[in-house]
């Protein structure tokens, strides 16, 4: 049983056939799983079997990589969400979706009609798109300034809770004595008008079970932990060690409590890409089979990307070169360009070493071991003040799961760590965070445009 009070918080996030790179390479695998509804349905339904908080897609509006490389395009995630809400009855369901690329009516319509269709249980994990490719699919030529994107991203959300709030809950009425299906009066358009948005009406449905979508972010530069700090109720986060974790666990539950936010209701959740085997043994062996099947010439082109460089001035069996960009250099991903560079810093990796570290969680940690060790990880990182839960990245799909759901999750369980059944029915039950009240028509006059 574990010192700290209250319960871990998991989020199974789900990615083709597995985070691992080469993981549609293995015998078990199809490799054409990622555009098959009923694989995810599959998914979904073994991570509610695990009573797991939620499940998360990830997104971007760019061709990934190269083709040759792995499994190439997503499903449009909302989408999606609609098929996996069918098969399941209480795992929340979290998309991500640009603040760069999209408009906040649109999507906040969309996030409302998936926390409908759901009975509450949507959630948007807020990103603002780092990368030029994606700014050339939308009729600009290079990547917004990043300061720039977080502060669009910061009104976006504005703007979108103003929409999620302009229904009061009472406003559908459907009283057919009178014939009167809703009341007018409260129903209250945001007329907006910022630096960014212009946004004149209601919202064209009515308000969700949640209010509002639980609120994700994933940056953590220093502008995606303000915007953390101020918006977010879960925070996904690559840290590699103990010391990282707790460093920006500590930071940003001060930066919520600066802005007169309940610490609490932030859940920190780092990656953490298990690979279970029945020995420890087994699962190194797993973990280096998977490494094999890596084709670095691809590998070696995105690594080459991420940093900023040549790919020719990259040898496999060297270290980084010395003079890399620094972080105030970089205008997209800061904070995961800082994890690769530190961690192949820190433990004097060749490029060969480092692609296969990022092989499996693209920074996040990987750790191999049986369903005891990988609960203890979890566990110890819990207990020392560095996580509020995790973001579980299995490296191969479906097995990965089934593994973390049939073996590590009774351990939790066992311990006092983890839920045995769901006490609620929305998402926001889940993490154990409050339905927004909205506005009430006499507040309206005091929101700002």
């Amino acid at each position: 049983m574990t010192g700290r009070p209250g319960k871990l918080h998991l989020n199974a996030f789900l990615m083709s056939v597995g985070h691992h790179e080469a993981a549609w390479r293995l015998p078990e695998s199809d490799p054409f799983a990622h555009t098959d509804v009923a694989h995810y349905q599959h998914l979904a339904r073994t991570a509610e079997r695990g009573k797991l908080d939620s499940l998360f897609l990830a997104d971007s509006p760019v061709l990934w990589n190269s083709i040759g490389r792995r499994p190439a395009g997503a499903l449009e995630p909302t989408v999606l969400l609609t098929a996996l809400a069918g098969v399941t009855t209480h795992i929340g369901l979290i998309a991500t979706a640009s603040t760069t690329y999209n408009e906040p009516y649109n999507l906040a319509r969309r996030f409302a009609s998936v926390d409908h269709i759901s009975g509450g249980r949507a959630g948007w994990n807020i990103v603002t798109t780092a990368g030029a490719d994606a700014a050339r699919n939308f009729n600009l030529d290079d990547l917004p300034a990043h300061a720039d994107r977080y502060a669009r991203a910061a009104e976006f959300i504005d703007v979108a809770r103003k929409l999620w709030d302009s229904w009061q809950d009472d406003a559908p009425l459907g009283d057919k004595a009178t014939g009167i299906w809703g009341d007018d009066a409260r129903v209250h358009p945001p007329a907006h008008r910022g630096r960014y948005f212009r946004v004149a009406g209601a919202l064209n449905l009515p308000r969700s079970p949640q209010g509002h979508p639980l609120l994700v972010q994933a940056g953590s530069s220093d502008d995606g932990k303000a915007l953390a700090a101020r918006y977010a109720e879960a925070v996904f986060t690559a840290q590699q060690t103990l010391a990282d974790a707790q460093a920006f666990y500590t930071d940003l539950k001060a930066r919520a409590r600066a802005l007169e936010r309940d610490p609490d209701t932030v859940k920190i959740l780092p990656g953490i890409v298990p690979v279970i085997g029945a020995t420890e043994a087994e699962a190194r062996r797993l973990d280096a089979d998977l490494d094999e099947l890596i084709r670095p010439e691809y590998a070696l082109r995105q690594l080459a990307e991420r940093l900023r460089v040549a790919p020719e001035d990259l040898h496999l069996d060297a270290e980084l070169p010395a003079d890399l960009p620094n972080e105030d250099e970089i205008e997209g991903a800061k904070s995961r360009y800082t994890l690769v560079v530190n961690l192949a810093r820190r433990e004097r990796l060749t490029v060969r070493q480092l692609i296969g570290r990022l092989g499996g969680g693209r920074g996040h940690r990987t750790f191999a071991g049986t369903p005891e060790q990988v609960a203890d990880a979890i566990e110890h990182w819990w207990d020392n003040g560095a996580a509020d839960g995790f973001n579980i990245m299995p490296a191969v799909l479906p097995s990965g799961l089934v593994a973390f759901v049939d073996h590590v999750v009774p351990i939790l369980q066992h311990r006092g760590l983890f839920r045995t059944e769901y006490t609620g029915t929305t998402l926001r039950d889940n993490y154990g965070l409050p339905r927004p009240a909205g506005v009430r028509a006499d507040d309206r006059a005091a929101v700002p445009a």
